[in-house]
């Protein structure tokens, strides 16, 4: 489960105050799938960071399966699995070679990481690549792997940003049924990206930020219900267009 209340970042910038994210507060339970959506500058990678660990609020906090990132972060980190959409492979290591590594840096005993690597090679379709070093895969190979990565540990929690970044339909299709794993698996996961119509199709709540706060957030049903519109797209460009300080939102595609 993680749980958000009232978090808060300010930075400054040429001598004035930024007030990144302004309170911001959520839950998600376990199984459930939170699209942590918004355009650029919406405050979605600094909340992630604070989630993680890797930023020290000002305000608030965040809780991730019992234990609060301020307090115990190694504790924290230990229970988060992270995709994005750099891959962050180590080039010359092999497949088996790299999420073994990591199982390993992770405390995870040897013969459970081999039986987590099985499971995970038929799950992911890796058993044809475990030999091959990292850097003569493909841009959909890296990201299989990393998805293994993220899960060779077995967290409770998963945070992807940008999952789908530079993937061909194929490696979309992966990533939809890896996510539909997580959620069988009971897993707590938050899916930031800018990929609107995937989101719809992907989670189960959103949350909607803008300039750091949390506008709207529901079921794609509620959020209709509130916005008066019929798809995030529809929901993002009526806010961008009422707010002049905002950047175009990206095109889906």
């Amino acid at each position: 489960m993680i749980q958000v209340h009232e978090l808060t970042k300010r930075f400054f910038a040429d001598g004035r105050e930024i007030l990144a994210v302004d309170r911001l507060s959520f839950e998600i339970q376990p199984g459930e799938v939170y699209g942590l959506l918004g355009p650029n500058g919406a405050g979605k990678t600094t909340s992630i960071r604070m989630i993680v660990g890797l930023l020290r609020p000002d305000g608030g906090y965040a809780e991730v399966a019992g234990c609060r990132t301020v307090e115990a972060p190694d504790e924290v980190k230990a229970k988060i699995g992270m995709v994005s959409a750099t891959d962050g492979l180590y080039p010359w290591l092999t497949v088996r070679e790299m999420l073994m590594f990591f199982a390993d840096l992770y405390g995870v005993p040897f013969r459970a990481a081999e039986a987590k690597l099985r499971g995970l090679s038929e799950l992911l379709q890796l058993n044809d690549l475990l030999g091959r070093r990292c850097l003569r895969l493909s841009t959909g190979q890296k990201q299989r792997v990393t998805l293994a990565r993220a899960l060779m540990h077995d967290p409770p929690v998963m945070l992807l940003d940008e999952p789908t970044r530079g993937l061909d339909v194929i490696g979309t299709h992966v990533v939809f049924d890896y996510i539909g794993h997580l959620r069988e698996e009971g897993k707590s996961v938050i899916v930031s990206t800018h990929r609107l119509d995937e989101a719809e199709r992907l989670c189960d709540r959103f949350g909607l930020l803008h300039q750091g706060r949390l506008l709207h957030e529901g079921t794609l049903a509620q959020l209709q219900e509130t916005t008066g519109c019929r798809s995030l797209i529809d929901m993002f460009t009526r806010l961008l267009r009422s707010d002049p300080r905002s950047t175009p939102l990206p095109v889906p595609g």
